[in-house]
């Protein structure tokens, strides 16, 4: 005699899906990681320092009618107008130089929403770096009453966003070089020498001068340190960076998307 036991089959509920990780932490990680490695440390002392060295050559060697708080301000964003975007192509290239690439998207696999974290962690180094401008400048221009400078604390609203402005599309365009080669030493001199080759080529050649009017991001970025920008050199100026950070950025981040990791 054979017995049938009936079995009640219960099915296991799916395990909910891992939520992904808030973007905002995705940001902090990309700010710390920017300090992590001993190249990313050091070129944010180097910026430091050179921010401060700034504020002491003006204080020791210029004449008294620059040393206020705007010529300190506008001087002392020269070295990280230069070394922001080498900061931004390695917050990119490291991930691959430093084989972290494996762990990262293992980490995240939307690597979209890793690079959109280095996007929005360039984009706050930018801004932290211009405050801390303004404040070194604040205390250097504290001091011109020992060294007879002139002392001014006028500071033009223009100034304040404009130099802002061009501090976030210069590390965009870091980012943009770092995303577009992968490779540190690469995107560091070609984002140095490729831009500087074609205002030369601007500069001789004739039949280019009227494109580089509109596609070389230095010379329509200078138009910023003035207070009155025009509708035409607005327009120039987003040309210029259409090319040098939109364009590259997305092929850079097609590129990044698609590469295999190994």
């Amino acid at each position: 005699m054979t017995a049938t036991v009936p079995v009640s089959a219960v099915a296991a509920a799916p395990p909910a899906a891992a939520a992904p990780v808030p973007l905002t932490r995705l940001t902090m990680v990309e700010l710390r990681k920017l300090a992590d490695t001993r190249a990313g440390m050091w070129l944010l002392i180097v910026i430091g320092l050179a921010t401060v060295a700034t504020s002491a050559i003006l204080l020791g060697g210029a004449p008294d009618n620059e040393i206020t708080f705007s010529g300190l301000y506008s001087f002392g964003l020269l070295p990280s107008a230069v070394l922001l975007p080498v900061l931004g192509i390695f917050s990119v290239t490291s991930e691959w130089s430093q084989r972290t690439a494996l762990a990262t998207f293992t980490l995240v696999p939307a690597r979209g929403r890793v690079l959109l974290a280095k996007i929005a962690a360039g984009i706050l180094i930018a801004i932290a770096a211009t405050a801390a401008t303004a404040v070194l400048a604040a205390a250097a221009n504290a001091l011109t009453p020992v060294g007879g400078g002139d002392g001014s604390w006028s500071l033009d609203s223009w100034l304040i966003w404009q130099s802002l402005l061009l501090q976030i599309v210069l590390v965009l365009m870091g980012i943009a070089f770092g995303a577009l080669l992968l490779n540190t030493p690469l995107a560091i001199v070609v984002f140095f020498a490729l831009p500087t080759v074609g205002t030369i080529l601007g500069e001789t050649i004739r039949a280019l001068r009227d494109a580089a009017q509109w596609l070389d991001l230095s010379a329509t970025s200078q138009a910023m340190s003035k207070a009155d920008m025009t509708s035409g050199e607005w327009a120039r100026l987003a040309a210029s960076a259409g090319v040098w950070v939109v364009l590259l950025l997305l092929i850079g981040v097609a590129r990044v998307l698609r590469r295999e990791v190994s």
